[in-house]
């Protein structure tokens, strides 16, 4: 049969009885896919209901009434001819052979593949359910094999005349007929048929053939002919030798060979299973030629005139049937039926016709008596009415109760798919057996293929799986009935004959497994695990009854003569399938969970890789090469032929993985690396497989990445880009989805490499978990290696990054390709921020490369080409990245790689810095200055990039304090190494353009005075000598105060005190720092200034103005008293150089009171000294203690306190102070104003603390001159007047 009529098609009503008594006309076309329903409705208390699948019958014809005393003996003109009136499948209409084919069954499941597991019960032949259903009222023989499909079951002729003749010639099934003699007919021989038979079956023939004649008259052919007598003659030899049971299912006779393979279009990517053609070995064999071509010898077609859905009671029945239906006048549709007036109609012959009419939807019998062959006379019986004609009584509910009784007795006992039962009842005998010829078959010592049914079961477990995966918006939670089916699928297959079927089904079976995400029903809950993988749940069931309960209509297995060990299951009597609800069904259909599997993401995708490979091995099994490579060996290291690698290799490295974005340009036509044959079933296989197996690998990679196991996450990413190179190498074009998914891997990829570059402490733990491997892995990379070469990544960080670069860029150069750009243009931003990020760290890498090899460099060699080509590379990176985050406008990155290219330009200042002979810092270089101006540049760029620090405050607080930083180094610099000779000849070169062009300059009066007195022009030559020196020298000495105070305040500008955060107190500090240098910039100014009073007076204010805020700011911090002590001595030390410029006395009394008050104030800087020395005193006591802690004797320094610098800054404070104090007290001598109390009390106290500094041990402890310092300046701090004195 071709095609199949769809469920969902529309209906049309073909019989049935109005309510006004009409009747409405046949409508049946040959080839129609509509569906046609038929409806009876309640029928003696019974509810049937038919629905026409598929008819190849035309619309029925008119019967003729053959006139009394037709002689049927005789054969009619037309008989076993073709009728214009049927067409060409009259003869199957009309055939007078009941005998069903061994697999026709399978034919209609094929065929209404969408029925199968779930909607309907039984699929079979007509015949076998009548035969089923009169069990109880027959003698005869029943003999079927059962098969189950989900919650189908498939019933089938099992003759075991024929099979047995066919053992005795070929040897086959000799076990089941030896099983068969032993324990059931110990003196088995062949039957055969009387011709009493043969007379009915071509009496009946010739009727049929007698009442299609148009004319209504019979029209007998004289026997003269002898052409009919002679076929008539000649049936019972051929029924003898046909219908034929099919060849064993090994043999290359039984199927006709397919040498050409088919022209393959495109392959779709996924969801593909509809089974093409099988391979077979030695020669692939299609499945087409082995369902059709060869569908006479296995029996595998569909050649039933209607299959019909039929429903009876509440059983679901597909079933086939030829049963001739015609038409005429008022009765649409009549079946006709012969019979010997001489025979009463029994009780079989009733339920047959009543079954056949109900199976049909035809409401009415025409019965056609005859006397031996002379027709006598014709009875109309309507078919509601059969039951109860004479002779022929019986109960339409009895038949109904044995129908469900046999259903839940089979239901209940062929539990397991793929298996084949057989049902079995001998002739005379009242009990029915049922065995499990499979496990027979597995407990001898012939192969599982000596069974026929075994690769029709197989395919057919396998189409159902394949329609169910095919069907859109499919329920997941089917996927484990389909798990089921194609496991036991596998299972009955070998893969060496049957390589593609379980190449695919393996193949589904990986797509069953969500890898994205947890198995989840429809109400979220996690659904449960399963391990049922060839039955269902009744068995545990089962398991759990006695095993003589007859409860629930249960088989017995008591000891009795009349049981059989080997049986499965017995009814011991017919008589119990009369009894209503004896037999209920204990099958209960596993919940159809989602995929009965663990919910650990490895151990699905582990499953998922396992039938992957397998699907691998049975491609790999059916490619037959001369140079075929050997078979994976588990036990033997994989020889991928890895080259070293070197750093000139790294483009070489990884070709592989980001080059196969382009299909190769070479023929394809010819066979791939492995032999696959562009088009054949292996290439598509293939490339599901490797499809699937680089996500599988995707998956682990990235599970494992969010783990932070880098080093397997690296092993499964490479693998998974193995498998992109492997089906680039077999495929001729590469889908955008496979692209898409290409540029994932890269991506990942990249973000493993930088992880494993940024995490080089734990190297060696990563590199031992990328070196290992698991069985499967090993197997997949054989098989990937048939394909393609496999490359070895790098694991130095250097390669890292180069690699996680490339793989970015060529995630970006898929992306920007055609149309994938308009396709998902978010992609395209997360590629350009991945690939600006991957850049940055590149060039930080190589940055901070730079800065070591700076850092390793003798001080006095120059910077090496190495160096200036890390530079290079660093700042090509940075740019190409600035590139990348402002084509996204993402302005936060960008500030910050403006920000890493500005600290490359510090690096490259440092490494211009000028080294003198004896190896001392020399003068601030041009070159510095240049590159501290270009990472200024850059700073303020990454500002300008921010706009406002709410942009991204944490961003924008370090641009700021780096953009801070480098001008105060670069301030430091001029003022600490000034270019007094790079500026003074600037300077020269200025000053003399500007005296060449002055008309008045001593250049113009030295040649104008040429021929003067030798004494005037050696004069003339001295005045302009000391112009220019002193206009030099003093120009010099403005322009580098300038300059330094400029970049001094510009960095003070971009020190943050107001906003509280951790950079806060640094802030703080650099701004009394600044303050401070300012402050002894403007100090020294004043002292060397000469001559200009306005500048002079300017600068000591200046200088008056920084000092106090520097120690103000020095005063909030508390870990900075060193630089408080400095700043408050140096305000001394201004003190007294304006003192000694100073004449009258008591201009100088003030002065000294301010410098010995600022001494007072230097208090709170010696108390945090002492407080520092008092917890280093304490730390070194405890660790004095516990001298065996080598952690305390580390720790027992103080590492916030530079006591050799404390100890510089008390010797320097001590003079001065004595200096302060002797003055004062010679000045409060000599002074003649008189004194009053106050004077008094200071001027002893002056002399008193002068005394006791004369008098102070310096080689006493730090810690002791500490405090006695604070004691004097206590002292000083309670003289009676306080400041006042001073003042007067």
């Amino acid at each position: 049969m071709n095609a199949a009529a769809s469920d969902s098609d529309s209906s049309v009503s073909i019989a049935g009885t109005g309510e006004n008594g009409n009747d409405t006309p046949l409508e049946c076309r040959e080839d129609t896919k509509h569906t046609e329903v038929m409806c009876l409705g309640s029928v003696n208390e019974v509810k049937s209901r038919a629905v026409v699948k598929y008819s190849t019958a035309p619309p029925p014809t008119t019967y003729a009434l053959l006139q009394e005393k037709t002689d049927l003996k005789l054969p009619p003109a037309n008989w076993l001819r073709e009728s214009t009136e049927l067409g060409p499948v009259g003869t199957t209409i009309l055939g007078s052979s009941s005998k069903s084919k061994p697999f026709s069954s399978f034919g209609m499941a094929y065929d209404f593949i969408d029925s199968i597991g779930n909607d309907v019960d039984v699929v079979s032949d007509s015949e076998n359910i009548k035969k089923l259903l009169k069990i109880p009222y027959s003698k005869s023989h029943v003999s079927m094999a059962v098969h189950r499909v989900g919650r189908t079951l498939l019933l089938d002729e099992l003759d075991i005349q024929e099979l047995f003749m066919r053992s005795s010639q070929t040897g086959d099934w000799n076990w089941l007929k030896e099983f068969y003699q032993r324990l059931v007919d110990q003196k088995w021989q062949r039957k055969k048929k009387s011709k009493e038979q043969w007379y009915q079956r071509a009496i009946l023939s010739k009727f049929l053939y007698y009442s299609i004649n148009g004319n209504g008259a019979a029209e007998p052919v004289p026997a003269a002919t002898g052409e009919p007598t002679q076929r008539e003659d000649e049936g019972p030899e051929r029924d003898e030798m046909g219908p034929s049971w099919p060849a064993p299912l090994e043999s290359s006779t039984s199927v006709s060979e397919d040498t050409s393979a088919p022209k393959q279009e495109s392959v779709p990517l996924e969801n593909t299973f509809a089974l093409g053609h099988v391979s077979s070995t030695p020669k692939e064999q299609n499945l087409t030629t082995l369902f059709n071509e060869g569908e006479n010898s296995q029996g595998l077609k569909n050649d039933f005139v209607r299959n019909i859905l039929w429903t009876f009671e509440d059983i679901h029945m597909l079933v086939g049937t030829n049963m001739p239906i015609f038409g005429g006048g008022r009765y649409p549709a009549v079946s006709l039926r012969l019979r010997d007036n001489n025979k009463p109609i029994n009780v079989l012959t009733g339920i047959d016709y009543w079954l056949d009419n109900l199976m049909c939807n035809v409401p009415e019998l025409v019965m056609c008596f005859h006397v031996n062959g002379i027709v006598q006379k014709y009875e109309m019986i309507k078919t509601e009415d059969i039951p109860d004609l004479d002779n022929s009584t019986f109960s339409t509910k009895v038949v109904k109760d044995i129908a469900q009784n046999i259903l839940s007795f089979l239901k209940s006992n062929c539990t397991k798919e793929g298996h084949t039962y057989w049902l079995f009842k001998a002739s005379g005998s009242d009990i029915v057996k049922l065995y499990d010829l499979t496990t027979l078959c597995e407990d001898t010592t012939e192969e599982k293929y000596q069974n026929p049914f075994t690769l029709p079961v197989a395919v057919l477990l396998y189409k159902v799986a394949s329609n169910m995966m095919m069907k859109k918006g499919q329920n997941k939670k089917h996927y484990g009935t389909i798990r089921t089916l194609l496991l036991n699928c596998v299972k009955l297959l070998d893969q060496e004959r049957h390589p593609q079927i379980v190449a695919s089904a393996n193949f589904m079976l990986s797509e069953l497994f969500q890898l994205d995400e947890p198995q989840k029903g429809e109400d979220g809950e996690s659904l449960p695990s399963g391990n049922s993988e060839d039955s269902y749940s009744e068995e545990e069931e089962e398991e759990e009854l006695p095993e003589d309960s007859d409860e629930n209509g249960s088989y017995s297995t008591s000891k009795d003569p009349s049981d059989d060990s080997k049986a499965v299951a017995i009814i011991k009597s017919v008589g119990e399938l009369s009894v209503p609800e004896k037999y209920k069904s204990t099958h209960q259909i596993r919940p159809n969970y989602a995929c009965p599997v663990s919910h650990d993401l490895e151990e699905r995708c582990r499953l998922v890789l396992g039938y992957v490979l397998k699907g691998l091995k049975a491609v790999d099994g059916s490619i037959k090469k001369e140079s075929e490579l050997p078979a994976a060996d588990p036990n033997t290291p994989i020889p991928l032929k890895y080259e070293d690698i070197t750093h000139s290799a790294v483009e070489k490295e990884i070709a592989l993985f980001l080059n196969k974005d382009e299909p190769c340009q070479e023929d394809f036509e010819h066979p791939t690396r492995s032999g696959i044959i562009p088009g054949s079933w292996q290439y598509k296989m293939k490339l599901q497989l490797f499809l699937k197996a680089s996500r599988a690998y995707y998956v682990l990679s990235d599970a494992a990445t969010n783990l932070m196991k880098y080093g397997r996450a690296l092993r499964y990413i490479k693998i998974a880009l193995q498998c992109h190179d492997a089906y680039c190498s077999v495929s001729t074009s590469l889908h955008p989805e496979v692209l898409r998914f290409h540029s994932q891997c890269l991506s990942l990829c990249g973000d493993i490499q930088l992880m494993l570059a940024q995490n080089t402490s734990n190297r060696a733990a990563y590199l031992e978990e990328y070196n290992y491997q698991t069985k499967d892995d090993q197997e997949i990379l054989h098989s990937l290696h048939r394909e393609s070469s496999c490359q070895e990544l790098a694991t130095d960080p250097e390669h890292q990054l180069s690699v996680s670069c490339k793989c970015y860029e060529a995630v970006h150069d898929l992306v920007v390709s055609g149309d994938f750009k308009e396709q998902s243009p978010e992609q395209l931003n997360q590629v350009l921020k991945r690939l600006g990020n991957i850049r940055n760290e590149v060039g930080v890498f190589y940055m901070n490369q730079a800065a070591t090899v700076q850092t390793e460099r003798a001080e006095n060699k120059s910077v090496s080409n190495a160096e200036q080509e890390l530079w290079k590379k660093s700042f090509s990176c940075f740019e190409k990245g600035i590139k990348d985050f402002e084509a996204i406008g993402d302005a936060t990155n960008t500030a910050l790689l403006l920000c890493n290219t500005g600290r490359l330009m510090r690096i490259c200042a440092q490494a211009h810095c000028a080294m003198g002979s004896d190896l001392k810092r020399g003068e601030f270089s041009p070159e510095e200055a240049l590159y501290y101006n270009k990472a200024i540049d850059y700073y303020l760029k990454a500002m300008r990039s921010l706009v406002k620090r709410e942009m991204h405050p944490a961003v924008w607080d370090s641009v700021n304090w780096e953009l801070s930083t480098t001008y105060f180094t670069m301030a430091t610099m001029q003022q600490d190494y000034a270019p007094l000779s790079r500026k003074a000849q600037e300077q020269v070169l200025k000053i003399m353009g500007v005296l060449l062009y002055n008309r008045f300059d001593i250049m113009d009066l030295t040649f104008r005075c040429t021929h003067a007195h030798p004494v005037k022009l050696k004069l003339i030559l001295k005045i302009k000598h000391e112009m220019v020196g002193s206009n030099c020298k003093c120009n010099l000495e403005m322009l580098i105060e300038r300059e330094v105070t400029e970049a001094m305040m510009k960095s003070l500008k971009y020190c943050d005190l107001h906003t509280e955060s951790a950079r806060q107190p640094l802030y703080q500090y650099r701004a009394a720092t600044i303050h401070h240098r300012l402050a002894s910039m403007y100090h020294s100014c004043f002292r060397n200034q000469v001559g200009n009073e306005h500048l002079r007076k300017q600068h000591r204010g200046l200088a008056e103005l920084h000092y106090n805020k520097a120690v103000k700011l020095f005063q909030i911090l508390r870990d900075a008293p060193c630089e408080l002590l400095r700043a408050q001595l140096e305000r001394v030390a201004f003190a007294e150089f304006q003192m000694a410029g100073q004449s009258s006395n008591s201009a100088k009394l003030k002065t000294l009171s301010g410098a010995l008050e600022i001494m007072t104030e230097t208090k709170h800087a010696f108390q945090l000294i002492h407080k520092e020395l008092l917890e280093e005193q304490r730390q070194l006591s405890d660790c004095t203690e516990d001298c065996s802690d080598p952690n305390k004797t580390e720790g027992g320094s103080s590492a916030g306190l530079n006591t050799e610098e404390v100890l510089k800054l008390i010797n320097v404070f001590e003079p001065s102070l004595s200096f302060l104090l002797l003055h004062l007290v010679k000045l409060m001598t000599t002074t003649k104003k008189k004194s009053g109390p106050a004077e008094e009390g200071a001027f002893k106290i002056y002399k008193q603390v002068y005394s006791v500094l004369l008098r102070a041990d310096k080689t006493t402890p730090l810690i002791t001159r500490v405090e006695l310092i604070l004691d004097l300046l206590d002292q000083l701090a309670s003289k009676p007047g306080g400041r006042e004195s001073g003042g007067q």
